[in-house]
């Protein structure tokens, strides 16, 4: 192998690793999207949060409430931030898993329900895919992980 085909492999690896950063970083930022302001709506309506988590049987509203603040705008912070992103998404990524069918339970709602909580279903679903490869892969170089390792 010769230097300009060691350059041009060189090269290529930092653009695709930048590349790949990148889409981390933009990753990182839609997945905060979702969650960051629903948490904060969770917070700034404790009681109505505990109400709704109440009326759909879960034990220890309350506690569920915080659970739920904590991982959609807490860890959905610490995740946009890049910091201990694979197990920030691995708990979020459980969190969606246990929620996802206590809240939209397509099969056992009334009809008019159905589409609605089939697509909130299914986008979770994707949601719980996004998580399980940041925590497989990780945050990227544009990252407070990615700064560490530097």
């Amino acid at each position: 192998m010769n230097s300009t085909t060691t350059y041009n492999s060189t090269a290529m690896n930092s653009t695709t690793d930048s590349l790949q950063d990148t889409l981390a970083l933009v990753g990182r930022m839609l997945l905060a999207y979702f969650f960051v302001p629903s948490g904060i709506g969770k917070l700034m309506h404790f009681a109505g949060t505990v109400d709704y988590i109440a009326k759909s049987g879960v034990p220890l509203p309350e506690v569920c409430a915080a659970i739920a603040v904590a991982v959609e705008l807490g860890f959905a912070l610490l995740l946009l931030f890049g910091w201990q992103t694979r197990w920030v998404a691995l708990g979020m990524a459980i969190f969606v898993l246990v929620i996802t069918p206590i809240f939209h339970h397509y099969w056992s709602v009334p009809e008019a329900q159905i589409a609605a909580q089939k697509m909130n279903f299914s986008k979770n679903l994707a949601i719980l895919g996004g998580l399980l490869a940041f925590a497989a892969f990780g945050a990227g170089r544009f990252s407070i992980d990615g700064r560490r390792r530097d």
